[in-house]
């Protein structure tokens, strides 16, 4: 039986979503595609991709009879996050996890629901992927590593093994971690950085290697 699936977001990664949600039908189909959910009213009722824009958090709410399964495909980490806290604080639905077709995984990895994981991502062996993780197009992650909720994992960024990514962290485009570090939470790893020492909460680093160069209050992704 086919699973009813919406999808929250019309921006870049919802659409980007959507085309997995194709690419996994076009070879075994799964989803029975019901449109986009977006925040804002002014989109409520448009197109996208040839599928309605059904409304926002209410239209879970007043659809709660139905069978329906979410994905949450918004590529800021903050606001992801946020709209992840509100659906569970008034809703009971089941987050998906869409893991394209294409990507190559591992048969010793566990991914969160939730999560994305676009074509061309790399997950070897012995991996956690954490719930609503978005793991981009031509990403690698090796051994034992530990991807905490909420992270985004932009395109062909490379963590080594036994690297710790901790919640909500942003590692930008093309940015490298070697084996066994330790990312805190809630830190930005600028594109094209390259991480050789562990990095702590709440700072953004840049450059090869790495350096601090913003350092936030504990719980700042909170007023964001």
């Amino acid at each position: 039986m086919y699973k009813n699936l919406v999808i929250f977001g019309i921006g870049g990664m919802g659409r980007e979503a959507h085309q997995i949600v194709e690419d996994i039908n076009a070879v075994a189909p799964e989803f029975n595609f019901l449109g986009f959910l977006d925040e804002k009213r002014e989109n409520h009722g448009c197109d996208v991709h040839g599928f309605p824009v059904l409304g926002g958090l209410e239209w879970l709410e007043q659809h709660s009879d139905i069978d329906v399964h979410v994905v949450i495909a918004i590529g800021n980490t903050i606001a992801r996050q946020k709209i992840v806290a509100r659906i569970e604080q008034s809703c009971d639905v089941k987050f998906h996890k869409l893991v394209h077709p294409q990507a190559w995984i591992g048969n010793r990895v566990a991914i969160g629901d939730g999560a994305i994981i676009c074509a061309g991502a790399r997950l070897t062996t012995d991996i956690v992927i954490g719930k609503h993780v978005i793991v981009n197009v031509g990403a690698a992650i090796f051994h034992d590593a530990h991807i905490h909720d909420y992270v985004t994992v932009a395109p062909s960024v490379n963590i080594s093994g036994a690297v710790q990514v901790g919640e909500g962290c942003d590692l930008g485009i093309g940015s490298a971690i070697i084996q066994g570090k330790s990312i805190g939470p809630w830190s930005i790893i600028g594109a094209g950085t390259v991480v050789i020492h562990d990095v702590a909460s709440d700072v953004t680093v840049v450059g090869v290697p790495a350096k601090v160069i913003k350092t936030r209050q504990p719980g700042w992704h909170h007023g964001s």
